[in-house]
């Protein structure tokens, strides 16, 4: 009996700290936000021309193998990266840019501009971040979505969950930035 409470215990200890990694960054297989528990979804990595550019991890209220059941789920939701490589705010900024026009309507573009400038203009006023800084960007219904960097509110939150899922599309949606990318953020 001792053996196997012993044997359960150290079960329990594995799963408790149980993580995925990408490129050397560990992802816990849970993360809280507030009084919100979040399951990692699935994680990987941004490439771009043989570069590696972050690792990245989507947490979710529950598992979802679909875009369209990710951005449905009405929960709270975090996408969390880690920079692989020293990279400008600019950069990011424009390649945010591109992955939201490559995914949203004229329409939907038009009335989320404000709160992608106020989101942009905060990316803006980091400056550079470098290799190793962590990024979250954390959605609860009550407070909207926060840019979180190295721990630290960065900005006010932007309120209203289809900002936040205009966002996560820029890697789950129709035209993400990176198709493998996007399957394993969907657990594929």
């Amino acid at each position: 009996m001792r053996t196997l409470t012993a044997l359960l215990c150290c079960l329990f200890t594995l799963l408790a700290h149980a993580t995925t990694e990408v490129a050397g960054i560990r992802f816990q297989d849970s993360a809280t936000i507030g009084e919100h528990t979040l399951a990692l979804n699935g994680a990987g990595l941004r490439t771009k021309f043989f570069f590696k550019i972050y690792a990245v991890g989507l947490y979710l209220p529950s598992r979802a193998t679909t875009a369209a059941a990710a951005l449905e789920d009405t929960g709270a939701k975090r996408i969390d990266l880690t920079l692989l490589r020293d990279l400008s705010a600019r950069k990011f900024v424009d390649a945010l840019d591109a992955g939201l026009e490559k995914n949203l309507s004229a329409t939907e573009m038009a009335a989320l501009k404000p709160r992608i400038t106020q989101f942009t203009q905060t990316l803006l006023a980091l400056g550079e971040a470098h290799e190793g800084t962590r990024i979250q960007i954390d959605y609860t219904p009550t407070r909207g979505t926060q840019l979180v960097v190295a721990g630290q509110d960065a900005g006010a939150p932007i309120a209203g969950a289809e900002f936040f899922d205009a966002l996560l599309r820029v890697w789950i949606g129709a035209h993400p930035a990176q198709d493998d990318l996007k399957a394993r953020l969907l657990g594929r």
